[in-house]
């Protein structure tokens, strides 16, 4: 299965062993309709194979057009019965949980409106680059449902749920600075230039060894969910893994004699 496909709804390329992953909706701001979050699941299980065979290093996600991703199409909700609604958003939380858990970092280029289902899926990256423009918002209190994508799970860890709760009653809207200050994204660039930002640092995170970045992926928010002691025994786990691997004796290797290492580079 090859990572680079297009659909009317996304398109995955490949600079290099980097992926790039296209919400390609501009005319609808790239909302997410059932197909479009298909084609995301499809980019993913495409991914993991692509990974094995140390085809891709990193991924970046951006939105074509003049915003990230307006969130979920309403259109397609109007009529949706109770148990559809569940398995729709089960097949969102699966999807994400693959993106975020996979094999690779996943960096975000940012820009225009992160709404709703879009905040959901920005924050299942890694690492969030926002242009000026960006603007974060969860809007779902005013047209009364709720999120449904993971944000009470995968938001929520990042703001708090207090934060969460006012931005969802008021619909408030917070811009790029404020989006840097609470964690939501974690650079903040020129107007344009989010994605050649995220470019260059999945390049730079591309370079890492291959089980390190593996390992702050998998471990870092296992351990968060975890009480104290299974925290410093998984660590203990993740450490002795890298550190005992053929990269780490590279890595160490060349801090000593003062010299630059990319292991990407065989």
């Amino acid at each position: 299965m090859s990572v680079t496909f297009s659909s009317p709804y996304v398109e995955a390329t490949q600079e290099g062993r980097i992926a790039v992953l296209t919400l390609n909706r501009p005319e609808k701001r790239n909302a997410v309709c059932d197909a479009l979050i298909e084609d995301v699941n499809r980019f993913v299980l495409s991914l993991h194979a692509s990974a094995r065979k140390r085809e891709v290093d990193a991924v970046v996600l951006r939105g074509a057009g003049g915003h990230f991703c307006a969130g979920l199409d309403l259109a397609e909700h109007k009529d949706r019965p109770p148990f559809d609604g569940v398995k729709h958003s089960m097949f969102w939380h699966d999807t994400l949980e693959r993106l975020e858990f996979g094999p690779v970092p996943v960096v975000a280029a940012l820009h225009g409106g992160v709404i709703g289902g879009g905040l959901e899926i920005a924050t299942s990256a890694h690492v969030r680059v926002a242009d000026e423009t960006a603007f974060f918002q969860l809007p779902e209190g005013r047209r009364g449902i709720y999120v449904g994508g993971g944000a009470s799970v995968r938001v929520q860890k990042i703001i708090g749920f207090d934060r969460m709760r006012e931005m969802m009653l008021t619909g408030r809207k917070y811009d790029a600075q404020d989006g840097l200050r609470m964690g939501l994204c974690h650079y903040v660039v020129p107007k344009g230039d989010a994605y050649a930002k995220a470019l260059e640092l999945a390049h730079d995170i591309a370079g890492n060894a291959e089980m390190s970045n593996y390992m702050m992926i998998q471990a870092l928010p296992r351990i968060a969910d975890m009480d104290r002691n299974d925290g410093f025994f998984t660590e203990a786990l993740a450490a002795a893994m890298s550190q005992t691997s053929e990269d780490a004796k590279k890595g160490i290797e060349a801090f000593l004699k003062k010299q630059a290492i990319r292991f990407d580079k065989k």
